[in-house]
C-alpha cells in the first residue's frame, strides 16, 4: 500500500486467516461461563459453488473426506440466494472435530483456487432455554461475529452486542456492524 491510498482512505484487504477458526474452542468455553451458551454439534460452510469437473471433484473430496470419520454423513444444500452450504455434524461437546471439519473444507476449497468462492463458516449454539447463537466466521475478512436470530427473522441485537464483548478476547471479532450479515436459512442453525 502506497503513500497515495493511506492519504485517500484506502486500505488493503485482509487476507484470510483459517487458523482463526482454531479459536472457536476456547471462545465456546468463555461463551458458556459468560452467557449460558453450548456447542450444538452443528456447523456450516457456506460458498458459491462454481461450474465445472474441478470443483466438483474438490466437492466430492470433502465430502468423502468428511464422511470417512463420522457417523452421520455431510449434508449439502442450496439456500435461496444459490450458495451452497454444507452442514457438519460431531457431538455437542466435540466442538473440536467440528472446527476441524470446518476448516478442512476452508482449506480444501482454498487450496485448490476457490478461496474467492468461500463466504463464511458458522458454529452454532444453544441456551438452555432453546435460545440460538452462531458465530460466524467471514473468510474474506478475516473476522468472527455474533448472530441471534428470533423468531420471524428479527435478531436479538443486545445479545449480539453482549457476545461480541464475551468473545473479544477469544477470537478477532468483525468491528463493522454493517457487516454482520443475518443467515435466516442458515443450515444447522
Amino acid at each position: 500500500m502506497g503513500f497515495l491510498d493511506a492519504l485517500l482512505g484506502r486500505t488493503k484487504p485482509v487476507s484470510p486467516d483459517l487458523d482463526q477458526l482454531f479459536g472457536l474452542p476456547s471462545a465456546a468455553i468463555t461463551l458458556q461461563a459468560a452467557a449460558g451458551f453450548t456447542p450444538t454439534g452443528l456447523g456450516s460452510v457456506c460458498f458459491a459453488a462454481a461450474e465445472g469437473g474441478a470443483f466438483a471433484q474438490v466437492q466430492q473430496d470433502v465430502q468423502a473426506l468428511l464422511n470417512a470419520d463420522q457417523g452421520t454423513p455431510v449434508e449439502f444444500s442450496r439456500d435461496s440466494y444459490g450458495y451452497t452450504w454444507l452442514l457438519s455434524r460431531q457431538s455437542p461437546d466435540d466442538i473440536v472435530s467440528l472446527v476441524n471439519d470446518l476448516h478442512a473444507v476452508n482449506t480444501a476449497l482454498q487450496d485448490n483456487g476457490f478461496g474467492p468462492q468461500l463466504l463464511c463458516s458458522l458454529v452454532a449454539f444453544a441456551n438452555p432455554e432453546g435460545r440460538r447463537l452462531a458465530l460466524v466466521y467471514l473468510y474474506k475478512r478475516g473476522t468472527f461475529y455474533p448472530f441471534s436470530p428470533l423468531p420471524g427473522e428479527k435478531r436479538d441485537n443486545a445479545m449480539e452486542l453482549q457476545v461480541k464483548t464475551v468473545i473479544g478476547n477469544d477470537l478477532r471479532v468483525e468491528q463493522d456492524l454493517g457487516r454482520w450479515f443475518p443467515l435466516w436459512s442458515a443450515p444447522g442453525l
